[in-house]
């Protein structure tokens, strides 16, 4: 007797979850490399991207929860506990990279504050 094979599930949330964490922790360094190529573009305004980057990773992290709910719920035979797992890392750095990023900006605005 044989035993059925069953079809392999996708995780496609796990996937999102990685895809979007890679461009939550891109976001701030693509901004702040266009500042060097555009001159509209300075940098303080290019550190506005962390506000995104907050969002994505924010994203990322609940894709990487509910992809490993889906691994949970299926067993294991979808898979994507390992992508689910570096989704959640990326998306924890790119929230630690926008944190930094804000911070940076509000102790240049106490910079240029208190400079008179």
């Amino acid at each position: 007797m044989t035993a059925i094979e069953l079809p392999r599930a996708r995780n496609r949330r796990a996937s999102a979850s990685l895809a979007v964490g890679l461009a939550a922790v891109a976001v701030v360094p693509a901004a702040i490399a266009a500042s060097r190529f555009f001159a509209e573009l300075t940098l303080v305004r290019a550190c506005a991207s962390a506000v995104l980057a907050a969002a994505l990773g924010i994203l990322a992290i609940a894709l990487a929860r509910r992809g490993r709910e889906t691994a949970q719920r299926t067993l294991g035979r979808s898979g994507g506990e390992g992508t689910a797992r570096v989704g959640r890392w990326l998306g924890l750095i790119a929230i630690w990279i926008a944190a930094m990023t804000g911070l940076a900006l509000a102790f240049y605005g106490l910079l240029t504050l208190f400079a008179d």
